[in-house]
């Protein structure tokens, strides 16, 4: 047994080489960034309800998540540790008792769990080893009304295209292999979590959506009414792509789509369904931003600078530019990416950095006039 420190907490699990799905007890060290996101997420989702909340773990392992939450977050009132294994089980026990906290455990099947506990929880962690799409029916029918949900996504192979057909089983959309893939990627897990929530009558409004290293992350706020639902369809669309000129676009709902490129003429690729409304939620983000300062988070650092670019990715369209691609693409030399910033805000442009993807820029210019830019910082 190793002990591991992670925010206010220590807990010990098993000295493993390498994380694996077959490991008796799961604890993923790589994750305590997501977990530290977690938990300014979940502390500034608590203060805007205002109220004590239920929190569940659908996918403990070590415990290492339901027992942050219970020492880290302000509000808590219960927090329940769900895992098949039993050996995940006494060793959440183990690690509650070494934190002095009393999380309520669980030995079910994850979807079983929540179907047992239907409105009982104001927040659901979904965090499985590999793809969330099984639980998500489950997770959309137990979570009560003005709620949050917590999904991650370590599929990403398919989720951006390396693997076209397990994405169309998981997700039922196909994904696209582009500069921008890792967003397309969390797009379609929004637009498949927004989907399995619609069934049940209930809206989503995406907080925060990240890509990072091996996994993709969102954080879906719930509120009851089939009228809310149905606005959040509106938000479901495609996203279209021309592999020759590098243009993108997207389009809302089921209509019938031009599959002709409008910059060269040329045969559009096409990525969806998928959601494309914001992913980003500003007034949110900058609460996780301020709340950091309260925290105890090991890597600080690194949360607040994804925060700050994310917060900055809000209200932009979907999809962005990678900078040295375009370049590439017309034979020039890439210009400091700062300057074809400039150039587009002085033409009027919105333009912002991307978390996706150190290169790219999201903004709400054409490609003709980022192009321009870019001919403009060459001088």
């Amino acid at each position: 047994m190793i002990t591991v420190n992670e925010g206010s907490v220590k807990i010990q699990v098993p000295d493993f080489s390498r994380v694996s799905s077959k490991a008796p007890v799961f604890y993923n060290p790589d994750m305590e960034f997501n977990r530290d996101v977690s938990v300014l997420a979940l502390q500034v989702f608590q203060r805007m309800v205002d109220r004590e909340i239920k929190v569940a773990d659908t996918f403990a392992g070590s415990g290492i998540r339901a027992i942050r939450y219970l020492k880290e977050v302000d509000g808590v009132a219960e927090a329940w540790a769900n895992d098949i294994n039993p050996l995940a089980v006494e060793c959440i026990e183990r690690n509650s008792r070494m934190n002095s906290v009393s999380p309520l455990v669980s030995r079910e099947d994850a979807g079983v769990f929540l179907r047992s506990n239907q409105g009982v929880f104001d927040f659901i962690d979904v965090d499985p080893f590999g793809t969330p799409a099984p639980f998500m029916d489950s997770a959309a029918a137990a979570i009560r009304n003005r709620s949050m949900i917590g999904v991650t996504a370590t599929d990403t192979s398919g989720l951006c295209g390396t693997y076209v057909k397990p994405c169309l089983r998981k997700y039922s959309s196909r994904p696209l292999k582009t500069e921008y893939c890792h967003e397309i990627g969390v797009r379609i897990l929004a637009g498949f979590t927004a989907m399995n929530l619609a069934r049940y009558r209930k809206g989503s409004e995406f907080l925060l959506s990240h890509s990072t290293r091996h996994y993709m992350r969102l954080y879906v706020m719930v509120r009851r009414g089939a009228r809310r639902a149905d606005e959040s369809l509106k938000n479901i669309g495609f996203i279209l792509h021309c592999f020759s000129c590098l243009f993108h676009g997207h389009v809302n709902g089921f209509t019938p789509i031009n599959m002709k490129c409008p910059s060269c003429g040329r045969e559009l690729d096409v990525a969806g369904p998928l959601w494309v409304g914001d992913i980003q939620d500003a007034g949110f983000i900058g609460s996780m931003i301020e709340e950091a300062e309260n925290k105890k988070l090991n890597q600080k650092e690194k949360v607040l600078r994804l925060l700050q670019t994310c917060i900055r990715e809000a209200g932009m369209p979907p999809g962005f530019y990678d900078v040295h691609e375009l370049c590439s693409s017309m034979g020039v030399s890439a210009p400091p990416i700062d300057s074809v910033m400039d150039h587009l805000r002085g033409d009027g442009f919105r333009v912002s950095r991307t978390h996706f993807k150190p290169t790219g820029i999201k903004t709400d210019a054409d490609l003709g006039a980022v192009k321009d830019a870019i001919k403009g910082s060459l001088i």
